[in-house]
């Protein structure tokens, strides 16, 4: 189910250029990787099951805050329009969360916060197609809770420059009680890698392009 697309005027960088380094093979076609810069057509849009997402899950921020992605931030520099510093900026912005973990088993979700956690329950809540100021779009596939801890939330939304069902590598996560205000949220996107990859493979991942 599609429930409209939306439309933002500022430049939603952080969907096509802003580190998710899809140079490694997904066995996507070069249509494919237009797919992954946010070139699609509607029609290519499809539901997607919760356990695309399965699995644990590290938030990449620690990483980031003790100076591990410095040498992400330098290769960004040497190929892009910003100094290392300007882009650790940006991505500490980005990254910043203190959902260090999240664990997703079957449609139960657990939020972890060093040593606390909450957990919902979450069915499909359909997709929005985003619009973004260079022309390029993105999807965000929603889920809403249906049981489980009142303190968790009750809307999560994924982004990870997929269109239809495939399993993820690393996906940004988008979450609150606000279906809309988290579609308009372009700024902070916290993004999780596996939890079975050690800092130095998250570092790989990130500069495989």
């Amino acid at each position: 189910m599609m429930l409209g697309s939306q439309a933002f005027a500022h430049d939603h960088k952080h969907d096509h250029d802003h580190g998710h380094d899809h140079g490694h093979d997904h066995g996507h076609s070069h249509a494919g990787e237009s797919v992954q810069d946010g070139y699609f057509d509607d029609s290519q849009v499809q539901p997607r099951p919760l356990s695309d997402w399965q699995g644990d899950w590290q938030s990449v921020y620690p990483l980031l805050a003790d100076g591990t992605l410095d040498p992400v931030m330098a290769h960004k520099a040497d190929h892009g329009d910003k100094t290392a510093e300007e882009y650790r900026a940006h991505y500490e912005t980005g990254y910043k969360t203190d959902v260090d973990r999240i664990a997703i088993d079957g449609d139960r979700v657990t939020f972890h916060r060093g040593d606390r956690s909450v957990q919902g329950r979450y069915e499909g809540d359909g997709h929005e197609i985003l619009t973004y100021a260079k022309g390029n779009r993105g999807v965000r596939f929603i889920f809403e809770k249906v049981g489980g801890d009142e303190a968790a939330p009750r809307f999560i939304q994924f982004s990870d420059h997929r269109i239809a069902p495939e399993k993820s590598d690393h996906y940004h996560l988008y979450w609150g009680d606000d279906r809309a205000v988290l579609l308009a949220e372009v700024t902070n996107w916290p993004t999780y890698y596996p939890a079975s990859l050690d800092a130095e493979g998250i570092v790989a991942e990130m500069m495989a392009h």
